[in-house]
C-alpha cells in the first residue's frame, strides 16, 4: 500500500489544480445526491402533514419544488464536469508516468537490459499503468469524496434533525464500510495477484504464439504453445471468479450496512418524534439522508476488486521510476581536439575472476577503421559496448573523445557515438519512419542519400520509394536489407564514431564490399571500429586488431 500511495502522490502532484477541482465536483455530486433525497423525503412528509392538519392550501411547494429541480439538474452538471477533469488529469498524468517509467528502464545497466524479454515487459508496463491510472478515478477520489460527504451530511444532520441521528448515519457510513474494506482487501490481494499474474503470462505467451507461429507449426510446437496460453487465461479465469465472489460478499455487505443505518436512523426518528423532539418531517430527513449515503459507499466495492492489482502495480513501477545514474553536474565535457576518438589500454573483462580474452589496447583515429578479429564468442562485442562506456572493463582503462566514457552524459555520447548490434532493430512503421528514428527532420534527399550508400535505394524504389510499410520488427525486408537499413539509419546521425557489429552479415561478398566502402565515403571523418569475421569487412581496415581467448 505504501507504494500505492508513493504513486498515487506523485500523479496528484503532477496534475494539482484539475484533480482538486475534480475532488470539488465529485463532493458536488455526491452531496447534491443526498441532499436531493433528504430534501424530497423532508418535502413529501411535510406536504403529507400539512395536508392532515388542513394547511395543505398555505403551504409552500413551489421553493422545494425549485431547489429539487436545481439539485437533480445541478448533479448531472456537476458529475459531467467532474469526469472530463479527472479524467483528463489522470490521464495525461499516466502518460507522463509511463514516460518516467521508460525512462528508469533505460537508465539501468547493459546486462539488465539484455535479459529482458521484449513481449513480457510492454505487457507489464501496459498492465500496470492500466491498473494505476483507476487508483485516482476508482479508489482515492471516490474515497476522500465520499468521507467529505459522510462528515458534512452527518454535521449537518445534527444540526437539522438531531445529534443521535448524525451519530448514527455518520459513525455507521465511516466506520463499517471502512472495515469491510480492510478485510476486503486482505481477503482479496492472493486471488488479485494470481490473477494479474496469470494474465500478463498469457498475454506474453500470445504475442510469442503470434510472433513465433510458423517456426512453432514447422516443430510440431504450435499446439503446445497455444495450450500453454489457455492454461494461463484459464488460471486468471479462476482467480478472477474468485475476485467476483469476494466482490459480491462485500456488495452484501454494504448493503446490510446500508440497512442498518437506515433502520438506525428511522427508529432513532420515531423516538425523537414520540418525545416531541423533532416533527415527521425532520425525521424523515435523516432517514432519506441514510439511504441517499448508500451511494457513497457503493465504490468500496469496485475498489476492492482492484485494489490487488493497483497494489501490485505500484509495487513493481515504483523501483522502476528511479532513475539510475543520475547526471553529474561535474561531468567532464567531450574534447573534439582529442589526438583519438576512442582509445583503450590493456583491457579485458572477467566477472568470474578468469579473463575473457587478453588484454587489448587500440586507438581509433578520425577517419580510421579499426578491425576487432577473433573468433566468435571471444569478446569482440564486449568491446564495442565498453568503448561507449555500456560496460565496464574489469581490467585497463577506456578513453572516448578523450574522457571516460561512464562518467560522460548519455546525451554526450548518443550525439557523438553510434552502436549498430547484430539484432537489428526496425519497427512495423514505412521505410522513411524508420531511418527519422535517428533524425527527425531529416530531409527525402538526406534519407535517399544514405539509402544509396548502403546500396538499398534501387531496391527501396522499386518497391513503392520511402513511403513502403514494413511488418513487425522489419518483415517485408530480407535479412541482409534489414541490415543495410539499420546502417543507413546510422549514417543519418553523421557520428564522429560508428561501432559495427559484424555490419555485412546475410550480404554477398560483392555487396559487402560496396557497403563497407558507401559506409566510410559517407562518414569520412568519423573513426570505425568494426567487429568482423568477413574479408569484406577485414580489407578496408587501416589495423586489424586481434581479440584471443585467455
Amino acid at each position: 500500500m505504501k507504494d500505492l500511495l508513493a504513486i498515487v502522490t506523485r500523479i496528484s502532484r503532477a496534475e494539482r489544480t484539475a484533480l482538486l477541482r475534480g475532488l470539488a465536483l465529485a463532493v458536488a455530486v455526491l452531496a447534491m445526491g443526498v441532499s436531493l433525497l433528504a430534501l424530497s423525503g423532508w418535502f413529501i412528509m411535510a406536504t403529507a402533514a400539512a395536508g392532515i392538519a388542513g394547511i395543505g392550501i398555505l403551504f409552500n411547494v413551489f421553493a422545494p419544488s425549485a431547489m429539487v429541480r436545481f439539485l437533480a439538474l445541478g448533479r448531472s452538471a456537476a458529475r459531467y464536469g467532474e469526469r472530463v477533469l479527472t479524467h483528463d488529469a489522470t490521464l495525461r498524468a499516466v502518460s507522463s508516468l509511463r514516460i518516467a517509467l521508460l525512462r528508469g528502464l533505460l537508465s539501468r545497466p547493459h546486462r539488465a537490459l539484455e535479459q529482458l524479454r521484449a513481449a513480457s515487459e510492454l505487457n507489464r508496463i501496459t498492465a500496470d499503468t492500466e491498473a494505476l491510472d483507476g487508483a485516482l478515478l476508482r479508489l482515492i477520489i471516490p474515497a476522500v469524496a465520499g468521507w467529505i460527504t459522510i462528515l458534512a451530511a452527518s454535521l449537518l444532520l445534527g444540526w437539522l434533525v438531531d445529534p443521535v441521528v448524525a451519530l448514527i448515519v455518520g459513525g455507521g457510513y465511516l466506520i463499517l464500510p471502512t472495515a469491510i474494506f480492510l478485510a476486503g482487501q486482505r481477503a482479496a490481494k492472493r486471488p488479485a495477484r494470481l490473477a494479474e499474474t496469470a494474465l500478463q503470462a498469457g498475454r506474453s505467451r500470445m504475442v510469442d504464439l503470434v510472433a513465433g507461429r510458423d517456426d512453432l507449426a514447422v516443430f510440431g510446437q504450435l499446439q503446445a504453445a497455444t495450450d500453454r496460453v489457455q492454461d494461463a487465461l484459464a488460471r486468471a479465469t479462476e482467480a478472477r471468479a474468485r475476485l467476483d465472489q469476494i466482490e459480491r460478499i462485500t456488495g452484501m455487505l454494504l448493503d446490510l450496512v446500508s440497512a442498518l443505518v437506515t433502520v438506525g436512523s428511522l427508529t432513532a426518528g420515531i423516538l425523537l418524534v414520540q418525545s416531541g423532539s423533532i416533527t415527521v418531517a425532520t425525521a424523515a430527513i435523516g432517514v432519506f439522508a441514510a439511504l441517499a449515503l448508500a451511494e457513497v459507499v457503493a465504490p468500496v466495492r469496485r475498489a476492492l476488486s482492484e485494489i490487488g492489482r493497483m497494489t501490485q502495480a505500484a509495487k513493481r513501477i515504483r523501483p522502476a521510476l528511479r532513475v539510475q545514474g543520475t547526471s553529474d553536474h561535474n561531468a567532464p565535457i567531450p574534447d573534439p581536439a582529442a589526438a583519438h576518438i576512442v582509445e583503450m589500454q590493456d583491457v579485458t573483462f572477467g566477472e568470474t575472476g578468469t579473463p575473457l580474452f587478453n588484454p587489448v589496447s587500440l586507438s581509433v583515429g578520425r577517419g580510421e577503421m579499426v578491425v576487432l578479429e577473433g573468433p566468435s564468442g571471444s569478446g569482440k562485442s564486449t568491446l564495442l559496448l565498453a568503448a561507449i562506456g555500456a560496460l565496464a572493463p574489469t581490467q585497463g582503462n577506456v578513453r572516448l573523445f578523450g574522457v571516460d566514457p561512464r562518467r560522460l552524459p548519455f546525451e554526450a555520447v548518443a550525439d557523438g557515438a553510434v552502436l549498430v548490434t547484430q539484432r537489428s532493430a526496425l519497427i512495423a512503421e514505412s521505410v522513411a519512419a524508420n531511418l527519422r528514428l535517428a533524425v527527425p527532420g531529416a530531409s527525402e534527399d538526406d534519407l535517399w542519400a544514405a539509402l544509396d550508400a548502403v546500396c538499398l535505394a534501387n531496391t527501396v524504389r522499386d518497391r513503392g520509394g520511402l513511403e513502403l510499410r514494413l511488418g513487425m520488427r522489419g518483415a517485408g525486408l530480407s535479412g541482409g536489407e534489414a541490415r543495410r537499413l539499420v546502417l543507413a539509419r546510422a549514417i543519418l546521425r553523421a557520428p564522429r564514431l560508428l561501432l559495427l557489429d559484424e555490419p555485412t552479415e546475410g550480404l554477398d561478398t560483392a555487396t559487402a564490399r560496396n557497403v563497407m566502402l558507401g559506409l566510410r565515403h559517407a562518414c569520412p571523418d568519423a573513426g570505425f571500429l568494426v567487429a568482423a569475421h568477413r574479408a569484406a569487412e577485414r580489407d578496408q581496415a587501416d589495423r586489424i586488431v586481434r581479440v584471443a581467448s585467455s
